[in-house]
């Protein structure tokens, strides 16, 4: 397979086990990382703002957390098929994926953050917000959902760049922006006295830094997609495959994450004390399942790029060894991977 770019990283030799835990450990980390932003927010707001606080960005950002596992599933689709063109040695292929990726997620960005401010307060309503966390929980999920696009993008650019095989630079730029997410809520949260309203300033603030500096990155490092507007160019036979493999990993992450919504919902019908306990045990209750999360999208690119390159064997190696992984932890169902005609 003809190396292309620097960033690239072949996944199709070498050891599988030791394939799999040096891929997947970078990206676990970096779920992990990435759920700090929503629980710094709370503990810095709960700090200085108290039960309300706490409660207030727990719901806001499971509202917001909703449509992040909704790209996050598409982007999965992202991941496969770039790695399937990569080990395949496509490159025309692989630029023409990434542009449909982004612009459809660009698209989408839009359209969400439009219908979502109009609904946002309905919503609310409607998950029985306790009334004193209620103003501070819409201004957390309306600033949050103004920065949409900067989830969509970095988690999309991610995906990319694991398809390819690099799952370590996407781990150190969430790390930057996490650290930045917490200076920033210390100084608008506890300086400023902006409760959630700071918090969230400071997460989409520092969310469009770790998408700033993908794109850095990979403008300076030789990638494959040049990002001039000429290249955002959509292609319906590559969106078509995008969503055969993303909308199912999708719709498992939403549902999943709307059966905690309606847990919150239940919880917020006993006041604001209730509504912020839920909110902190559910963050253990998340961090329980990232290690099979990591696994299983590492899965999802490796044996991606092996069946492009035509190792089939090696890819069931893959989903082997990662099955056994994640059993010796909890259960977990892995991204179908359809082999591209």
């Amino acid at each position: 397979m003809r190396s292309y770019m620097k960033l690239e990283r072949d996944l199709t030799k070498g050891s599988v086990v030791k394939q799999l835990i040096m891929f997947a450990l970078p990206f676990m980390l970096s779920n992990l990382i990435q759920s700090f932003y929503n629980v710094a927010d709370m503990y810095i707001v709960g700090k200085f703002c108290g039960p309300a606080g706490i409660s207030a960005v727990n719901i806001g950002g499971q509202v917001t957390f909703l449509m992040t596992n909704l790209v996050v599933g598409l982007c999965v689709g992202g991941t496969v098929i770039v790695a399937q063109y990569l080990g395949n040695d496509r490159r025309k292929e692989v630029v023409e994926c990434i542009g449909t990726l982004l612009v459809s997620l660009l698209g989408a960005a839009v359209v969400i953050t439009v219908v979502m401010l109009f609904i946002s307060t309905q919503i609310l309503n409607l998950i029985q917000t306790p009334e004193e966390s209620f103003a501070q929980a819409r201004e957390y999920l309306d600033i949050t959902i103004m920065g949409t696009l900067f989830i969509f993008g970095y988690n999309a650019l991610s995906a990319i760049m694991r398809g390819m095989g690099d799952s370590r630079r996407p781990l150190y730029f969430v790390t930057i922006a996490c650290a930045l997410n917490i200076v920033l809520d210390y100084i608008l949260v506890g300086g400023f006295g902006m409760e959630a309203k700071g918090a969230a300033i400071a997460t989409v603030f520092s969310q469009g830094v770790s998408m700033a500096l993908c794109v850095i990155y990979l403008k300076t490092h030789d990638f494959v997609f040049d990002f001039k507007l000429k290249s955002f160019r959509f292609y319906p036979h590559h969106f078509k495959v995008l969503m055969k493999v993303g909308v199912p990993t999708s719709i498992q992450n939403v549902i999943s994450n709307f059966s905690f919504l309606v847990l919150t919902t239940i919880a917020n019908q006993f006041g604001v004390a209730a509504s912020a306990g839920l909110a902190v045990v559910g963050k253990y209750n998340g961090f329980a399942i990232m290690p099979t999360v990591a696994v299983g999208s590492s899965i999802s690119a490796m044996a991606a790029q092996n069946i492009g390159a035509g190792q089939l064997d090696r890819a069931k190696k893959n989903a082997a060894y990662g099955a056994a992984s994640c059993l010796c932890s909890v259960c977990s169902d892995f991204p179908a991977v359809p082999v591209i005609s």
